[in-house]
């Protein structure tokens, strides 16, 4: 059962396919199965990230399938995957939970936009969660500063989960949620991928507050069963 988890960035939507990400990330390699685009895409659900791992052949970039919720290696269980699907940047780096994915398993995570709420009254005048969509006011994708882990259970089982970094919102954005994801520039990809780089990953991030816009959407999302291109389209007279 997929659980509704309030928290920053807590729902977004990825609408490109597995074969348009691995042309936009110059991808050597693609994990099967990938999940498919989603439009709601919620804490434990499978995504899909860009990560860099050692082959025979080198460092080979990858698109691969992870679980949306950090389980550290030490985790007795993955439990409380749902809880580690943020991860704060002002903290991840001496968090126990975070500290070792964020000097050297870093990744991508690709999203046409993602959600927040605010309380707002209804036609009925009963109060109601009114979502808006946020995203790139040009149109493009935003990528995600991610951490992954990998957890071994009991069976010998190898489960592999990510987390999104967050940062205090600005402007306007602000107005809906006082978090939101931390961009990576198309520049800074390769050194925050690479898990040998020597800097400090905090200098490779942005935070894309300026370059976003968003729109109040249908509450069809609010539901995490539902999916489709109609879950972000704006409300008449947005």
């Amino acid at each position: 059962m997929r659980r509704r988890v309030v928290a920053m960035c807590g729902r977004y939507a990825l609408s490109l396919a597995g074969a348009d990400l691995a042309d936009i990330f110059e991808i050597d390699e693609v994990a099967d199965p990938l999940p498919p685009p989603s439009y709601n895409i919620a804490p434990t659900d499978p995504v899909i990230a860009v990560l860099e791992r050692n082959r025979e052949e080198g460092p080979r970039r990858i698109l691969a399938e992870l679980r949306w919720g950090l389980v550290p290696s030490w985790a007795k269980d993955p439990s409380g995957a749902a809880r580690l699907i943020n991860a704060r940047v002002e903290t991840v780096a001496e968090k126990p939970s975070f500290r070792k994915a964020y000097a050297s398993r870093r990744c991508l995570i690709p999203a046409t936009g993602y959600y927040e709420w605010k309380s707002a009254v209804g036609e009925t005048g009963k109060p109601i969660k009114q979502p808006s969509f946020i995203r790139p006011a040009d149109g493009g994708l935003l990528v995600m500063a991610g951490l992954y882990e990998f957890w071994k259970a009991p069976d010998g089982s190898w489960l592999t989960t990510t987390t999104v970094l967050t940062t205090s919102a600005t402007d306007e954005l602000g107005r809906l949620h006082d978090r939101m994801p931390m961009a990576v520039p198309r520049e800074h990809w390769t050194p925050w991928l690479d898990p040998h780089f020597d800097g400090q990953p905090r200098a490779l991030l942005d935070v894309p507050a300026a370059a976003m816009s968003y729109c109040r959407v249908p509450q069809l999302v609010n539901q995490v069963a539902n999916d489709g291109p109609e879950l972000i389209e704006p409300l008449e007279g947005e």
